[in-house]
């Protein structure tokens, strides 16, 4: 399920969401994704490309990486199925490359 506006409206109220939430941020030399329990408030799992990437700007091959080390670090903490939160980033190009890369290590989106 992608997460637009009206459902991180519906979070930020309070009204509880069952699952929790993989953010994604893309800034123009890195890529960083986290999963948010919001009931709680807390980071669960997070990867980036800031702390292996050494180049000027992250391509959709970074994307994949981070996605696949993202899933498997959610996987390990017994995390199977999460809603994708995009922001406002259209879903394709990296954000897309990151989502299927977790789809296909076992991260129910």
């Amino acid at each position: 399920m992608l997460m637009n506006r009206f459902v991180l409206k519906r979070v930020r109220q309070g009204k509880p969401l069952n699952k929790p939430r993989l953010s994604i941020f893309c800034s123009h030399k890195h890529i960083y994704a986290q999963i948010i329990d919001d009931m709680v408030g807390r980071t669960l799992v997070s990867a980036s490309t800031y702390h292996y990437k050494q180049g000027w700007h992250s391509t959709m091959k970074d994307a994949q990486e981070v996605g696949q080390k993202l899933a498997q670090q959610a996987l390990e903490k017994g995390i199977q199925q999460v809603v994708l939160d995009r922001g406002s980033y259209r879903y394709h190009g990296k954000i897309r490359a990151l989502a299927e890369a977790a789809r296909k290590e076992g991260l129910k989106i």
